[in-house]
């Protein structure tokens, strides 16, 4: 009976740190994907253009494609990378950060002078690919282009949940990788399928209705869709560039600089102190947030001539392919 109840209690002392880990994970996960919401909402805020021209069947179809290119970016290839990188090389990744967080700064600063001062392209169609005769090579091009502009996005995102993981276990921080990236990818992509079909759901509704209420409806999410396109766009360059500002803030003071996060601090606090108690919270948020945006757009926008002036083309050189 002592053997038994021994039993009994190294299985209930198991489960406990099998909860204990499983609350870990959890927690890493929520805390990580928070700290991606710029990422998330940029990749959402993208990918809809990837299927813009296509017929309405293929949509689905091509958004499931980019999703499962999105999933084996984040597990099979960025996954284990990241784990070798915390396990041997954990100095390179505030500097990973900061290059991803320029990056983020220089895609938003680059959407902000683009609306300001729009510019001819003088391709043939809205995506500069309409000219190509054959559907499936233009989709395959679409499909490719999009899991390569989501690897970036990916690398940013996992790269982010690493840095966010308390935990020295090798196994939860990669069940918390894991968690991370089927979970922002399974949001993102069904996101984009319910954003672009929503106007194929209310032109049926508006068709097929059988109660006027339905049809209003119908007709109200047609009209809706293009203004919560811009509103996701919009909503997704401040986010890019907030939290683009907030990524070189903070891998900058684990780099040693701490000024730049010390001072932002204290302007937060000073401003919350000012404000009511029950706004105190929201207050040094915000504020933090105003200032990492504002240091995002100015850092971006010095960015913009050297990335398309110089980084761009030489990157173009050595990957441009020699003739046969």
């Amino acid at each position: 009976m002592s053997g038994l109840l021994a039993l009994l209690d190294d299985v209930a002392g198991i489960a406990k740190v099998a909860a204990a880990s499983v609350d870990d994970i959890a927690s890493n996960a929520a805390k990580a994907g928070s700290k991606a919401v710029g990422v998330v909402v940029d990749d959402a805020a993208v990918t809809p253009k990837y299927v813009q021209g296509f017929q309405p069947a293929r949509e689905l179809p091509i958004i499931w494609k980019i999703a499962r290119g999105s999933l084996f970016n984040k597990i099979v290839v960025l996954l284990p990378a990241a784990l070798l990188m915390a396990a041997f090389a954990p100095w390179v990744v505030p500097p990973l950060l900061i290059m991803g967080g320029s990056y983020l700064c220089f895609e938003g600063a680059e959407k902000i002078l683009h609306v300001m001062m729009p510019h001819d392209d003088h391709t043939p169609g809205p995506d500069g690919s309409h000219d190509i005769k054959d559907p499936a090579h233009l989709e395959e091009q679409k499909v490719k282009g999009a899991i390569k502009t989501d690897f970036i996005l990916s690398a940013e995102i996992m790269t982010l949940a690493l840095s966010t993981i308390d935990s020295p276990e090798v196994w939860i921080q990669a069940a918390v990788l894991v968690l991370v990236g089927v979970g922002i990818t399974a949001l993102v992509y069904g996101a984009v399928a319910l954003i672009v079909k929503a106007d194929d759901v209310g032109l049926w509704l508006a068709r097929v209705g059988r109660l006027a209420a339905t049809r209003r409806t119908g007709r109200f999410i047609v009209k809706a869709m293009p203004w919560v396109m811009k509103t996701l766009t919009i909503v997704g360059t401040a986010a890019m560039l907030w939290v683009g500002g907030s990524i070189i803030v903070h891998s900058l003071a684990q780099m040693g600089w701490h000024m730049p996060e010390e001072t932002i601090h204290h302007i937060a606090e000073t401003v919350a102190h000012a404000v009511p108690e029950n706004l105190a919270a929201g207050a040094l948020w915000l504020v933090t947030a105003v200032i990492d945006f504002v240091l995002g757009l100015i850092w971006g926008v010095i960015l913009v001539p050297i990335a398309t002036k110089l980084l761009i083309p030489l990157f173009g050189i050595f990957t441009k392919k020699t003739p046969a």
